[in-house]
């Protein structure tokens, strides 16, 4: 009987070992991300080196998701949190990273990264909460630009590097290779971009302004009358008469938003509604650059 065992206790063993030889071996990095575009991101730096997941789903409002539990033990057990900042999640992040308990991973620690810091904000205003739901450093909605996913790329590729400086040439092959990779599809949008090259717009919430800056695309007013504030009826139809000539031919917004008022401005300003995702993952993306994809080919058909 105990021969058996041991038979059975050295096979599993062999089988073990053997599994290792292959080459696969656990994640040492444990990242969790706000956004599901950045740990996406950091999957493509780090390959198997690198398990990441994210907190809000591709079709949820960033702004506001619910602090669940098992959100506390996923902050609890990362090497490595990556968050949008400029208080993107400001109502929902710093209850979560208190009950965390995780020193690695709070503001200036070795495993904290506020992505925002790695670009060129926009929309940098005084604070003042009549105005709506203003964001003193910038505007939070970046990732929608390529140029600052390529940005990310390598601030992400440089944190996993401090926190695992045995694979840091790894990271930054990976950075490397996600950057090349970006690029090349970026010359792609761009040629697709050039016929549409000071179209002008109308956006629902104010979370398209730097994909429109780097696709040449005037925006010409916001559906919500103030920033996080609801669009009103009487809003819309003043909109509709300040745009009236001057072909606006889209209205574009989130999957998470209704879509009653920008069903009404489309009809009465001869334009047409484009639902389109802003997260990887929403309208069946797979990829960062799936989502940055599907966006350009909508805008420029």
């Amino acid at each position: 009987m105990r021969s058996r065992i041991m038979k059975k206790l050295t096979f599993v063993l062999l089988a073990f070992a053997a599994w290792l030889a292959t080459g696969t071996a656990f994640a040492t990095v444990r990242v969790v991300s706000t956004i599901p575009d950045f740990a996406d991101i950091a999957k493509s730096v780090g390959g198997d080196k690198v398990d990441a997941s994210s907190l809000v789903r591709p079709t949820q409002d960033p702004h506001y998701v619910d602090a669940k539990p098992s959100y506390v033990l996923d902050l609890n057990q990362a090497d490595v949190l990556l968050l949008a900042g400029m208080e993107l999640e400001a109502g929902w992040l710093p209850s979560l990273m208190t009950g965390a308990r995780n020193g690695k991973i709070q503001r200036g620690a070795s495993g904290y990264l506020d992505c925002s810091t790695l670009i060129p904000p926009m929309q940098v205003r005084a604070p003042n909460r009549s105005e709506g739901d203003i964001h003193p450093g910038g505007n939070p909605h970046y990732w929608t630009d390529p140029r600052n996913g390529i940005r990310i790329a390598r601030g992400i590729a440089k944190k996993l590097a401090e926190v695992d400086p045995g694979n840091a040439s790894a990271y930054e092959a990976g950075a490397q290779a996600f950057v090349a990779m970006l690029e090349t599809r970026m010359a792609e949008w761009r040629k697709l971009l050039d016929p549409v090259k000071g179209r002008k717009v109308v956006v629902y919430h104010e979370s398209w302004v730097y994909f429109l800056d780097w696709a040449g695309i005037v925006q010409a007013g916001t559906l919500e009358p103030k920033p996080g504030i609801p669009p009103r009826a009487d809003h819309v139809a003043q909109l509709i008469q300040q745009t009236q000539g001057q072909g606006v031919r889209y209205i574009i917004q989130e999957s998470f938003y209704p879509t009653q008022l920008s069903t009404l401005f489309a009809q009465k300003a001869g334009a047409e509604l484009k639902v389109l995702p802003t997260m990887t993952g929403a309208g069946g993306t797979r990829h960062y650059a799936d989502v940055i994809d599907v966006i350009v080919r909508e805008i420029a058909k």
